[in-house]
């Protein structure tokens, strides 16, 4: 029975979550209640909470995590400025003349906010209150439109330098370490972000092109109301001024990073500075912006570290019940090895993703089957490109996919959720299809991080 008691353990902790209490007061709440039961029951030691205090020492140290409100600060400067907008409309001045011209430029568009921001919520809400009126309005179905932007918004996940692949590198970089270590290995290999971000620029780009194809051979918009948009009203040299300022912004700060020239942390500095610069230039920004800047980087910030010192107690009492040992015995005796062990931790993940953030997901389940799974010989970098696509897709699932519900937030009512639903199944199976190229090339992932480090 005392073997059970970290599976209860991680399910109360999902029904707290489930019940709507805020996820890092639900980890931390629900880790300290098991904690004092089990000292009075004698299947718990105290003195694992004694590790706390320098648990959040080391994360206080981590000068990697610096990157993450930075990061955020881009993003939301990006957005708040207005710089997305005229991004869009200068991509459709580009393709705008294209049958299927609007569809790629909220594709490209929303790569590049992905690129910028990061997070799911913030691209799907943008694109969606910049681009669905438009869509709509240019001959394109419900269905068509909701099914491209929610999909296009998810390209946060996998896109760097994405705020996912930032949590999910430093969580894997730990992981990667104590798997070594568990494995007899007393100088450990370490994995980098930027390992990460190498390693998930090939798949994300791939995801891009199947995106735009799809929109070419299968996407075919309604015809265009005469007048309501004209290819002559293109204007190259506008739309290469709105367009070539926040690429080259993009491009410096991940390229610094590949090439070795900057840390993330300084890479990410770059970008908020370069960010802020830009909204300074085109005029918009003042005190009343930048005041709105500051509070939704700090909420969000705030979000993930609190988030991140209730996975620590989480994680602490899930190890002191000996929840480690009974994952490693369970995944070593799962019938199929590494490839079972592998498919259940992705289906667990993809589930995990209908009632979890990418944030909980990568502090709390992440560390607890990671390390067991880089024993078994996989590679961690493509491990967290799997991940990442994995929870993407999850994120884009009916009926519980976040990018549904941030959408159905912003979609005007004329929408119905079911063409929603039915607007995502086409990218979900491009999204299955590049998870399936992966296990079957997983050199998509690993091949460009050999080439630059190695």
């Amino acid at each position: 029975m005392a073997d059970l008691i970290p599976f209860f353990m991680f399910l109360v902790a999902c029904l707290v979550l489930m019940a709507g209490y805020p996820v890092a007061f639900s980890l931390a709440g629900t880790a300290l209640l098991f904690a004092v039961v089990g000292t009075f029951t004698g299947h718990f030691d105290m003195a694992f909470l004694q590790a706390l205090p320098n648990r959040l020492f080391g994360t206080m140290e981590n000068t990697t995590l610096i990157a993450v409100p930075l990061f955020i600060l881009m993003g939301v400067m990006l957005e708040k400025s207005r710089l997305s907008e005229d991004l869009l409309e200068s991509m459709a001045d580009l393709f705008g003349g294209f049958r299927s011209g609007l569809g790629i430029s909220v594709v490209l568009v929303g790569a590049l906010l992905a690129a910028s921001t990061g997070i799911v919520g913030a691209t799907v809400v943008t694109m969606g209150l910049m681009s669905l009126p438009t869509m709509l309005k240019r001959g394109y179905s419900s269905a068509q439109a909701t099914g491209l932007i929610a999909a296009t918004g998810t390209l946060g996940q996998i896109i760097p330098p994405s705020i996912a692949l930032i949590l999910l590198g430093d969580t894997l970089s730990s992981a990667y370490q104590q798997a070594q270590l568990n494995m007899g290995i007393f100088t450990p290999k370490t994995i980098s972000i930027g390992d990460l971000f190498v390693g998930a620029i090939v798949p994300g780009l791939i995801l891009v092109v199947f995106y735009c194809l799809y929109l070419v051979t299968f996407s075919r918009p309604a015809a265009i109301v005469s007048g309501e948009y004209k290819v002559g009203e293109r204007n190259l040299s506008r739309a290469m001024k709105n367009l070539l300022p926040p690429i080259f912004l993009i491009v410096t700060v991940l390229g610094s990073i590949l090439a070795g020239l900057a840390t993330p942390t300084e890479a990410a500095g770059v970008g908020a500075f370069g960010a802020t610069a830009l909204a300074l230039a085109k005029g918009q920004l003042n005190t009343q912006k930048l005041r709105e800047v500051a509070q939704s980087t700090t909420q969000v910030t705030s979000m993930v570290f609190l988030i991140l010192i209730g996975a620590a107690v989480f994680s602490l009492v899930f190890r002191g019940f000996g929840g480690e040992e009974i994952v490693e015995q369970f995944f070593t005796n799962l019938p199929g090895g590494i490839v079972g062990a592998t498919l259940l931790v992705m289906i667990v993940i993809f589930l995990l993703g209908f009632i979890l953030d990418f944030i909980e997901i990568t502090f709390v389940v992440v560390p607890i089957v990671a390390p067991v799974l880089l024993a078994m010989g996989l590679d961690p970098v493509w491990l967290g490109v799997m991940i990442a696509i994995n929870l993407q897709t999850s994120f884009l699932t009916p009926p519980f996919g976040f990018a549904l519900f941030y959408l159905r937030g912003v979609a005007p009512a004329s929408v119905e959720t079911s063409d929603m639903y039915r607007g995502v199944i086409p990218f979900i199976f491009l999204q299955l299809l590049l998870m399936l190229m992966l296990s079957i090339w997983p050199q998509l992932a690993t091949w460009l991080p050999a080439l630059m480090y190695n």
